[in-house]
């Protein structure tokens, strides 16, 4: 019997603004990712990646994309298995940067888990949260339940980046991967044997 390949996750940066406390988030998701021996792990931070405003006239659906950095950008995005998105709230919304990401390209979502981490005031990010479910739906992308909020998330964090209390937040870290990784599995193997259809 073959070893199953490890599965691919990428983790997404969703916030761009300068001073953004999204990266210090981030790097704590991304320890608990890279100490699993499950999978791989792409960072994909939006601020890194040229993205053009202005959307291209060809229908994203078509999976054709004009804009050699939209292509670029879909590449990376297909050959994740899975995403942990990490974003902030705001305006009781999630950034126009993570909205211009995922409208960029369409079929390299189809039929893949996402896993929700987000930052912010007195909610959390929840409210950014509960939008991008409904974003990811209509991309038939499967959001998974488990999410992890970093409520007034300045204060939880010491200078180093390391969280003050992680007992709590580090159990919910290792939950949330869990149950990407399965749906991760579960939907690859699926993919493998019958091209989703939208």
């Amino acid at each position: 019997m073959t070893a199953e390949p490890p599965l691919h996750l990428a983790l997404i940066i969703g916030s761009t603004r300068e001073g953004r406390f999204g990266t210090t988030v981030a790097e704590w998701v991304l320890g608990h990712v890279r100490r699993r021996g499950d999978v791989s792990v792409d960072v994909i931070d939006l601020a890194e990646v040229p993205l053009p405003t202005v959307q291209q006239a060809v229908p994203v659906v078509t999976g054709v994309y004009p804009s050699p950095d939209v292509q670029a950008f879909a590449r990376r995005i297909g050959a994740a298995d899975g995403f942990v998105v990490v974003t902030p709230e705001y305006n009781h919304g999630y950034p126009a940067s993570l909205k211009l990401a995922i409208d960029s390209v369409y079929v390299e979502w189809n039929a893949k888990p996402v896993a929700f981490v987000s930052y912010g005031g007195l909610a959390g990010g929840s409210r950014a949260v509960e939008q991008l479910r409904q974003v990811f739906a209509e991309l038939h992308a499967t959001t998974i339940r488990e999410t992890i909020c970093f409520a007034m998330a300045h204060s939880l964090f010491n200078e180093d980046g390391e969280l003050r209390d992680p007992e709590g937040p580090d159990l919910a870290a290792k939950s949330l991967l869990d149950q990407l990784t399965w749906w991760a599995g579960a939907l690859r193997d699926k993919r493998e044997k019958h091209a989703y259809n939208t």
